[in-house]
């Protein structure tokens, strides 16, 4: 299903740990499909985060800093654990009930045992981008569907990066260059040489 994205908002809440150049294209791309993309760094119950909200949150706002363009806003008064509890505060700041929620297909299983799962397929449509390395089988598509989910599956080309292979690689590579100073001053991912 194709979402007219004209006057609907794009909601990205991720985790930033850290921001990597992957969740830069997200938000790049995003922008040429929305008018508006609000994001967020958040805590996700089901993981355990290297670094803590506090310098997470400073690079994701670092990052939007540094893209500079008005459709991305970073607003962290958004953020919580629960994504309903996101989506109904966007809802309330922003004035809208036309809300995309973007997620990657690395976690598009991990939904349905969400708090309040109906009450966020209820609340707002779902994009869904494609990750490699974490296809979408049909039988998820067909318990999309079931569940009367209303979604789409992105069709935006990102590349294969991610924030736990940013740690590990032990260097900048796919590190947002805006981010380099804020790391190496903190001491954050201290494997990152």
């Amino acid at each position: 299903m194709k979402f007219d994205t004209k006057n609907r908002i794009a909601l990205f809440g991720t985790s930033a740990d850290p921001p990597t150049t992957g969740h830069k294209k997200i938000l790049e791309e995003l922008s040429n499909i929305y008018s508006c993309i609000i994001t967020y760094a958040s805590d996700n119950p089901k993981k355990k985060h290297k670094e803590n909200i506090f310098y997470r949150n400073l690079l994701l706002k670092t990052l939007i800093k540094d893209i500079n363009n008005p459709k991305i806003i970073f607003n962290q008064r958004i953020s919580s654990q629960w994504a309903i509890e996101s989506i109904e505060k966007c809802k309330k700041i922003y004035a809208s009930n036309s809300i995309d929620f973007v997620i990657g297909s690395d976690l598009i299983t991990e939904i349905f045992s969400w708090k309040n799962f109906n009450k966020i397929i209820s609340e707002v449509k779902l994009l869904i981008i494609k990750r490699e390395g974490y296809p979408i089988k049909s039988n998820t598509i067909k318990r999309l569907e079931i569940n009367n989910v209303l979604f789409e599956i992105s069709s935006l080309n990102i590349p294969k990066i991610s924030s736990s292979k940013v740690r590990l690689n032990n260097n900048y590579s796919d590190l947002p260059k805006s981010l380099t100073d804020i790391v190496k001053k903190n001491n954050l991912y201290e494997s990152m040489k």
